[in-house]
């Protein structure tokens, strides 16, 4: 399959109301329960994804849309949102990520991108060369894969009143503990 601008940019638009219709509300137990040590809670992925908005895609792809020479992008921290989102609720979070994906998405429509600008590339500090379309696949991907985690994670908070039946479940089998 190719990638298809416009279908992702689709894809990257309804996070934040997927988000919103499922997590605004919920009571704590929902948006603080994760797997364990070391892992996100919806809350924290939330966090985490307004980090992105703000310091990685649309950084990143001016970087390499603005440059002459190859962009070396700056480390990513993927646990920013930990300490910056302390004390915030939820619904503070959501408003947030709504707010910083529209503005986003309205910058990605200026760059009026065409097959050539998508090939062209940045310097990845742990990845190496990147070009522009491997970013924004992987900018849909990432949020496909956090409402995936989000998905796995309250399911789990249930997962063991399921009883028998959780063995036909494999969302609470996903990501075992190690």
């Amino acid at each position: 399959m190719m990638f298809d601008l416009k279908s992702g940019l689709t894809v990257l638009e309804s996070t934040p109301k997927v988000l919103d219709a499922w997590l605004r509300g919920l009571g704590e137990g929902w948006i603080h329960a994760n797997e364990g040590p070391d892992t996100f809670s919806p809350f924290d992925v939330v966090g985490h994804l307004i980090q992105g908005e703000k310091e990685d895609w649309i950084p990143r792809a001016r970087m390499i849309l603005s440059s002459d020479e190859l962009p070396v992008f700056e480390p990513f921290d993927r646990f920013a949102q930990l300490e910056a989102d302390r004390g915030r609720a939820m619904n503070e979070l959501l408003d947030e990520f709504s707010h910083l994906r529209r503005q986003n998405l309205e910058t990605m429509c200026t760059f009026q991108l065409d097959q050539e600008h998508l090939e062209l590339v940045g310097i990845h500090p742990e990845l190496g060369q990147v070009t522009l379309r491997e970013l924004l696949s992987t900018w849909v991907i990432h949020d496909l894969g956090h409402i995936g985690q989000i998905a796995r994670v309250m399911a789990k908070r249930y997962g063991p009143m399921a009883g028998p039946w959780a063995q036909y479940l494999p969302v609470l089998r996903d990501r075992e503990p190690s």
